[in-house]
């Protein structure tokens, strides 16, 4: 079955969002999951659902549309496309300059609509082609490789031994791998956590913005991994409630770890 693409809409003007889902009914594989009327809601709801495609109006009664954006970026660890949406054609520029995907004017032309979805449809296969991975390999020890990209699409082939954690870097807007030997490597763009835990059942979601290796885990001490050498030194590991369950149900089907699970 064909993948269904998830769509939000952030839109003050109640007549112009709802002619804009009635048009996106007309595509099988896209799914309008929920509509805000405002910043602060619409904030929520795509942190709640993380869609696929956004439409964004430019002009929110609560906030400017880009200052949502800027809002989002940092904590949006999803592969997203914004599409601003607005009766102002002036915006037109600003919204190039912020990466949005496209423009759509209000009112909704038809002709117009089905070019973005066209271009949308377009770069999702293209990115889903360009993510393919090689499934792990297994060495008589144990030991795992996977194939990663990096943003120049330089591809590298890593152990898993050699890895301790991955970040989320916050000011590059792109997740990054702590290897042991060597600094910080980042991932290519549409790469996200889902992605980085296929790589291998070790990989472990602890926080928005941390994935660990449970392999080099020691402990956790008041939410806090504390892990075997050489990341021995690593403080920046702290287990958010959000994920709690997912470590825990980790964990206990790691038998190797059942020792070092230590929670105060």
């Amino acid at each position: 079955m064909d993948k269904l693409y998830r769509i939000v809409i952030i839109d003050d003007d109640e007549y112009s969002a709802d002619n804009l889902c009635l048009e996106l009914k007309k595509y099988n594989r896209l799914s309008v999951v929920g509509i805000a009327r405002n910043g602060f809601n619409g904030k929520k709801l795509l942190d709640k659902v993380r869609p696929d495609l956004l439409f964004l109006d430019v002009e929110l009664l609560d906030m400017k549309g880009m200052e949502l954006l800027d809002q989002i970026k940092g904590s949006m660890t999803w592969n997203m496309q914004i599409v601003f949406y607005t009766a102002y054609d002036k915006y037109m520029i600003h919204a190039i300059r912020e990466a949005a995907f496209d423009y759509l004017l209000k009112p909704v032309d038809g002709k117009e609509l089905e070019g973005i979805i066209s271009r949308f449809m377009k770069k999702v296969t293209e990115e889903i082609s360009a993510s393919f991975v090689i499934p792990p390999r297994v060495y008589a020890d144990g030991e795992h490789t996977f194939m990663i990209s990096t943003p120049t699409n330089d591809l590298r082939i890593l152990r898993t031994i050699d890895i301790g954690y991955f970040r989320y870097n916050s000011e590059r807007k792109l997740w990054e791998v702590i290897l042991n030997n060597t600094t910080p490597l980042l991932l290519k763009k549409n790469t996200t956590a889902d992605h980085i835990k296929g790589y291998d059942s070790c990989f472990v979601q602890i926080h928005q913005s941390y994935i660990i290796n449970v392999n080099y885990l020691m402990m956790i001490k008041e939410n806090r991994c504390v892990m075997f050498p050489p990341f021995e030194n690593v403080t920046e590991l702290q287990v958010s409630k959000k994920y709690k369950k997912e470590y825990r149900t980790s964990f206990i089907f790691c038998e190797s770890l059942i020792y070092h699970f230590i929670i105060t």
